[in-house]
């Protein structure tokens, strides 16, 4: 029991890693082309990634048969409209005030994960943990400044509204994928399918909302796409295995997201010559890491 914990508690930790790592490929890619593009492309090749890594064609095939609707309503969810959601909100808000929305994510999935499960309900201890993670990612992010690149003032309440949805969606997918778990879809299968599918969806709504590029273009382009393909195809398929996980709950996952914002700032200062750590943002870093504690001293207590 307590080595599946520590699994557990590793994959999370490393599906977040991967996630994090994707700030810098984003940032290269949309100097090529348009966001809705990328992200289509992105998440298609990482569906295509993924299937030759599933352990049993037929299996995949009886799955589609018979579930094809949770296929569809997972894809639809968790990648077609949470990044549709995402990145039309983006190009309304910027800087800190896109960070802390994002990064309040794993309070969104416990909301909709208390509505959603019985077995899943927001206790105090729980919001306490997650409000003292999202007083973290306020102050990791905070330094970055509070700017908004929507003119009007509703141009900025629609993007955090955008943002805010997106949040919605992401929890809502979590839930959709935990609760198929009785019907025993492969994670890798169910991974690759609804990326196949969302990355398809998101791609075709471009060419409503976007200019076309085409695909030539330089090196680095490629380079990134390639990585950012890789990272999802395998922090998907980790996560949906961990959702599949008897007795993992969908909040308590997802706490483990607040890890993100400070691997990604990590990656900033390593990378990026300008960054440098501040006070503030290692004191936010100080909180996410109490909350974590906090999160798994209160999971401890529980199974003693």
């Amino acid at each position: 029991m307590l080595s599946k914990i520590k699994s557990t508690t590793f994959l999370a930790i490393l599906a977040c890693f991967l996630w994090s790592t994707a700030f810098v490929g984003i940032k290269i890619g949309l100097e090529y082309t348009s966001p809705m593009q990328f992200a289509g492309t992105r998440f298609f090749l990482s569906g295509l990634m993924l299937l030759p890594l599933v352990s049993s064609w037929s299996r995949l095939r009886e799955d589609l048969k018979m579930h094809f609707p949770v296929f569809l309503k997972i894809a639809f969810f968790q990648t077609f409209v949470l990044y549709t959601l995402f990145y039309q909100g983006i190009n309304l808000v910027e800087g800190a005030t896109t960070a802390i929305i994002i990064g309040s994510q794993p309070l969104f999935t416990a909301l909709v994960a208390h509505i959603s499960l019985k077995n899943d309900l927001l206790t105090m201890r729980k919001f306490r943990t997650i409000i003292i993670g999202i007083v973290g990612i306020v102050m990791v992010a905070f330094e970055k400044g509070m700017n908004f690149s929507g003119s009007t003032l509703y141009g900025q309440l629609t993007g955090v509204g955008l943002l805010v949805l997106a949040n919605m969606a992401s929890g809502y997918g979590n839930v959709l994928v935990s609760r198929q778990s009785d019907l025993k879809i492969s994670p890798v299968g169910l991974s690759a399918v609804q990326l196949i599918i969302g990355g398809l969806g998101l791609f075709s709504i471009s060419f409503f909302v976007e200019p076309f590029h085409g695909f030539v273009f330089e090196w680095p382009y490629y380079v990134s796409l390639f990585w950012l393909s890789f990272l999802s195809a395998a922090a998907f398929a980790l996560w949906f295995t961990l959702l599949n996980r008897p007795g993992v709950k969908v909040s308590d996952l997802n706490i483990w997201k607040f890890i993100i914002p400070v691997f990604g700032a990590l990656f900033s200062w390593l990378i990026i010559p300008d960054e440098v750590p501040t006070v503030l943002q290692i004191a936010g870093m100080f909180f996410i890491g109490l909350s974590l504690v906090l999160y798994n001293l209160q999971n401890r207590k529980r199974r003693l």
